[in-house]
């Protein structure tokens, strides 16, 4: 990597094509793009850091679709739907390191996001976990290593995993954990009095 290349960073918002779980009421899909635009802007606030936007199994239009939510000129591309956080690595370009955040967190703190590339120093892979037993965000450093690329993870495989994979004591660095939007009880996480995650909390008011 060129200097300017090794001192680069990514963060890429891994979002999937089409509507997963929604509060009852709520539309799926504009659920799914409203978490999206709303973990997109905590990262686009972030200093230091590209972002990107990554559509999980998507064709053009649910390419298109997710573009419109950010800023002009935010790279957006569609990656593999079984492999997606390292295709989405991949897709990054030429970086020191990626992290790759899953859509549902629109009240994710940055301050978790600037602690894993810190651990990326060291580590191959860096998590956030989640409460449910997922993760929210999981970073690389770049080549990634062959131990991580081998094992492929997903914001779905179990931290226990990635344990029972690592080749050395300090390959695998866990961050402070968060919470996703999966369900009904991770609505009530969300805090009213905390600034942010608007689109979330307009489709939340809404009767």
């Amino acid at each position: 990597m060129t200097e300017p290349e090794a001192d680069r960073r990514v963060v890429v918002v891994v979002v999937p094509a089409t509507g997963t779980w929604a509060p009852p009421g709520r539309d799926p899909d504009a659920w799914r793009l409203a978490l999206a635009e709303d973990t997109y802007e905590v990262l686009a606030a972030l200093d230091r850091v590209d972002v990107a936007v990554a559509v999980t199994g998507g064709d053009e239009a649910a390419v298109a679709e997710v573009n419109a939510l950010t800023w002009p000129g935010t790279p957006t591309y569609a990656v593999h739907p079984e492999r997606p956080v390292l295709h989405a690595v991949e897709l990054a370009g030429p970086a020191a390191a990626v992290v790759a955040v899953s859509h549902d967190v629109p009240d994710l703190p940055g301050l978790l996001i600037g602690k894993l590339f810190r651990a990326l120093s060291t580590a191959d892979i860096a998590v956030t976990p989640a409460e449910d037993g997922s993760l929210a965000a999981i970073g690389t450093k770049l080549p990634v290593a062959d131990w991580v690329a081998e094992l492929a993870p997903t914001f779905d495989t179990p931290l226990a995993v990635l344990e029972a994979h690592k080749p050395r004591r300090h390959a695998v660095a866990i961050g402070p954990g968060w919470h996703r939007l999966r369900s009904a009880v991770d609505i009530a996480r969300l805090d009213p009095g905390l600034e942010g995650w608007d689109a979330t909390r307009s489709l939340l008011r809404r009767s």
